[in-house]
C-alpha cells in the first residue's frame, strides 16, 4: 500500500556450530540414556544375585540345622540301645577345643613362649579354636599353667563366633567385626565358606577347611 513500509522477514543459512551444537547434545543424550540403562541392568543383576545369595545361605543353614538334628537323635538311640543291652554309651572323643590365654609370659622360658604362639595366644585373654590331635594334646600339656580349655558344644562355638568373633582383615591390619557375610565370602569364599552359618559349621564339625576358618578368626 502506498505510504506504508512492506515488512520483510529475513533469513538465514544456519552456520556449522548451529548445526553442530544440537548433534552434540544428541550424542550426549545418548550416551547417557545408556549410561543409565546399564547402570540400572547392574542394580537389577545385583538384586537378583543378591536374592539368589539369601536363597542359598538360607537352604545351607536349613541343612545344618538338620545335620545337627540328625547327630543329636543318633546319639540319643545309641544310648538308649546301650542302655537295653545293659552297657554304657561311650561318645567319640571330642575333636574341638577352645583354648584361652589366662597367663602372661614373664618367667616362661622359650619352649612353653614358641608353643603359645604357634596356637596363636599372644596375649591375655586371647582365645582360639584348635584341632584336637596327639600333637596338640602335647602343645595343651606344655603350656597348661598359662591356658585355660574346654570341649565346646554347638551352642558354645555359635555364641564364640557371633558375640566375640573378629575376622583378620590381612596381615598388620586391624581386627573386623563380623557383621556381614560379604567380609567371609571375600576371605574364605574360595573353601566354600560363604556367610556365618558354614563358618560354625567349620568349626564345630572340625571340616576339612577348618584351619583356613580358624586362622580367620582373631
Amino acid at each position: 500500500m502506498p505510504g506504508k513500509s512492506q515488512a520483510t522477514v529475513k533469513t538465514s543459512i544456519p552456520t556449522k556450530d548451529q548445526v553442530l551444537v544440537p548433534e552434540t547434545l544428541l550424542k550426549k543424550r545418548k550416551s547417557q540414556d545408556k549410561e543409565r540403562a546399564e547402570k540400572q541392568q547392574q542394580r537389577e543383576t545385583k538384586k537378583k544375585e543378591s536374592k539368589q545369595k539369601r536363597d542359598q545361605i538360607f537352604k545351607r543353614a536349613e541343612s545344618y540345622v538338620k545335620e545337627y538334628r540328625d547327630a543329636e537323635r543318633e546319639k540319643i538311640r545309641l544310648s538308649r540301645v546301650a542302655k537295653q543291652e545293659g552297657s554304657y554309651y561311650v561318645p567319640a572323643e571330642p575333636k574341638l577345643v577352645f583354648v584361652v590365654r589366662i597367663k602372661g609370659i614373664n618367667k616362661i622360658d622359650p619352649k612353653k613362649r614358641k608353643t603359645l604362639q604357634l596356637l596363636r595366644l599372644l596375649q591375655i585373654n586371647n582365645g582360639v579354636f584348635v584341632r584336637l590331635t596327639k600333637a596338640t594334646s602335647e602343645m595343651l600339656k606344655i603350656v597348661e599353667p598359662f591356658v585355660a580349655y574346654g570341649y565346646p558344644n554347638l551352642k558354645s562355638v555359635r555364641e564364640l563366633v557371633y558375640k566375640r568373633g573378629y575376622a583378620k582383615s590381612s596381615p598388620g591390619k586391624q581386627r573386623l567385626p563380623l557383621t556381614d557375610n560379604a567380609i567371609i565370602e571375600e576371605h574364605l569364599g574360595q573353601h566354600g565358606i560363604v556367610c556365618m552359618e558354614d563358618l560354625i559349621h567349620e568349626i564345630y564339625t572340625v571340616g576339612p577347611n577348618f584351619k583356613q576358618a580358624s586362622n580367620f578368626l582373631w
